[in-house]
């Protein structure tokens, strides 16, 4: 081998060691960082295992309370899921912290901080619908299986008008809440829409107010007439009827010969069905009273009534009687025309 090309391969040979000696010494540098941070990293996952294990008891243990307290199912999740990511994340700070990785720790708050504002007007809305959903478990101005309706700002002066959304609370998530309608329908509403508008709860107060109006033929004696009809909504049972609260009544006007009225009363169950059932009952109530009694209502039907007692009636009398009318001649009511002009 010619001294040029063995010189030109020892020269390769003490390259490839220096190299070689190179990643060894980093390797090894590697090994004796790790065994240094030995007890540190088995203090960091031991940290975290542990709050991981605080995490599941601390939820379960601040579900109970709020269930506790505020009875309130649905705010005893949100802060039970809230506790188990305060806890986890507290252990994951302490556990960076063991392996004296301060400025790591720094960093991800900073990332954080950053993705969130990011996210924040990247979805805007997403994130409004996610801070309503949590005033709404807060507040809770409605329940599951309440009765609701929203309200819709209407662009007339006359202001808030009715939605068409009537339905029954079905569930409340992050984003939305989900109201079934009353022909089963299922209606999804952004947190914010619901929380932004008035919204109309029927069950919240734990009874309802039935609201009847009447008419009435003219009678001498009104009061009479009061008397019955309150005698027969207050025989109403309950549920049908809040015994605790007193049936009203007031003559509201007074149309030709009509007089109109409205009787006014309480269930105490909120409940659609009831509050349907005691209006139909009150109303076959007052009916029937008022049959008994001869008090009579409006009809579009006209009676004539001559003030014959017995014999036969003007329909039987009228039968076979045939009547005839024979318009005037021309020239006879020419003539006429004439005669009244003179």
């Amino acid at each position: 081998m010619p001294i040029k090309d063995l010189g030109k391969t020892v020269s390769a040979s003490l390259n490839l060691e220096k190299v070689a000696g190179q990643v060894v010494d980093k390797l090894t540098g590697w090994l004796i960082t790790t065994i240094k941070m030995l007890p540190n990293l088995v203090l960091g996952i031991t940290i975290i295992i542990i709050f991981w294990i605080l995490s599941a008891h601390a939820a379960r243990l601040a579900d109970r309370l709020i269930v506790r307290f505020s009875g309130h199912r649905h705010i005893a999740r949100l802060l039970s899921r809230l506790t188990t990511l305060a806890v986890i994340g507290l252990g994951l700070i302490l556990a960076l912290d063991a392996l004296n990785l301060d400025k790591a720790v720094a960093s991800m708050l900073a990332g954080i901080g950053i993705l969130g504002i990011a996210l924040g007007f990247a979805g805007k809305d997403l994130f409004a619908d996610f801070i309503a959903g949590i005033v709404l478990h807060f507040e809770h101005p409605f329940r599951l299986g309440d009765r609701v309706q929203t309200l819709q700002k209407s662009a007339t002066p006359a202001g808030w008008k009715s939605g068409e959304i009537v339905g029954y609370v079905d569930s409340i998530k992050w984003r939305c809440t989900i109201i079934r309608g009353r022909r089963g329908e299922r209606y999804t509403i952004p947190n914010k829409d619901i929380l932004g508008n008035p919204v109309v709860n029927y069950y919240i107060s734990g009874e309802r107010r039935v609201d009847l109006y009447f008419g009435i033929d003219y009678t001498p004696d009104l009061q009479q007439a009061e008397d019955l009809a309150l005698e027969a909504v207050r025989a109403l049972d309950p549920p049908l009827r809040n015994p605790d609260r007193p049936v009203e009544f007031f003559y509201e006007e007074v149309k030709d010969t009509t007089f109109i009225f409205r009787i006014r009363f309480w269930t105490n169950d909120p409940d659609q069905l009831v509050y349907l059932k005691a209006r139909s009952e009150a109303i076959k109530a007052i009916n029937q009273t008022f049959l008994s009694q001869g008090i009579t209502m409006p009809s579009a039907v006209v009676t004539l009534d001559l003030g014959v007692e017995g014999g036969k009636s003007l329909r039987e009398q009228l039968e076979g009687v045939k009547l005839s009318f024979s318009a005037p001649r021309e020239e006879e009511a020419g003539k006429s025309k004439e005669a009244r002009k003179e």
